[in-house]
């Protein structure tokens, strides 16, 4: 019985990957690369135009990153199978990009034979998920981040302190007493295990739960 053949689009900024994969992928007979692209916003344009079945996207690119070009495309095109193939294995960006819809994550010091796996397993509909990945997924279920424990006001509040802003501040923007700021304050120091308000800060941008702003 012949295999169906999977048509794969590559996009990645890195020339020599992309070349890399496509040599290999082309070597296997139910694979064919039917595109690749350099950025996020040009992959998701392809995928739009070519419809593979399976599309191979990096986290950091220019224009878009893996993350935002996976939102997009799943908003155009909701039955877009993307294996994720990168170099980073930490939690913010394994969960956004998971989070946000597709369907594999794998590492780019993963095997051939395990990227092919993991593009048939996606192709079929299949999570395919990269060991080490799986494992740190296991690992954060069992030991969820400290700041996974605060409330969304306790969030708000917590955000306006990187803001630098007294509690007088905070309760007139959230528009809440100064004592239920003192409360919120409190809480927030104990449930992220820090000392001070300084602290509290520091975990807040360490952990990416606000931006800095230029």
């Amino acid at each position: 019985m012949r295999m169906q053949v999977i048509r794969v689009l590559l996009i990645d900024d890195h020339e020599m990957v992309r070349l890399g994969l496509k040599s290999f992928l082309n070597l296997q007979p139910h694979i064919d690369v039917v595109g690749e692209a350099s950025t996020g916003k040009q992959g998701v344009d392809l995928a739009l135009e070519l419809k593979p079945d399976v599309v191979v996207m990096d986290l950091v690119m220019p224009e878009l990153d893996g993350v935002e070009a996976t939102l997009l495309l799943l908003k155009e095109w909701k039955d877009a199978k993307i294996l994720v193939l990168t170099s980073y294995l930490d939690n913010e960006k394994i969960y956004p990009v998971i989070e946000a819809g597709a369907k594999g994550y794998m590492l780019k010091t993963s095997s051939a034979a395990e990227i092919l796996n993991s593009i048939e397993k996606v192709a079929r509909g299949e999570l395919a998920i990269e060991t080490e990945v799986d494992k740190k997924m296991k690992y954060h279920k069992e030991h969820p981040e400290l700041h996974e424990d605060l409330t969304a006001r306790e969030r708000d509040v917590l955000t306006l302190l990187t803001k630098g802003y007294d509690n007088q501040t905070i309760a007139d923007e959230l528009f809440i007493s100064l004592k239920t700021v003192k409360t919120h304050v409190s809480n927030i120091l104990a449930k992220l295990e820090v000392e001070d308000r300084t602290q509290a800060v520091v975990y807040a941008f360490r952990h990416h739960l606000v931006e800095r702003e230029d």
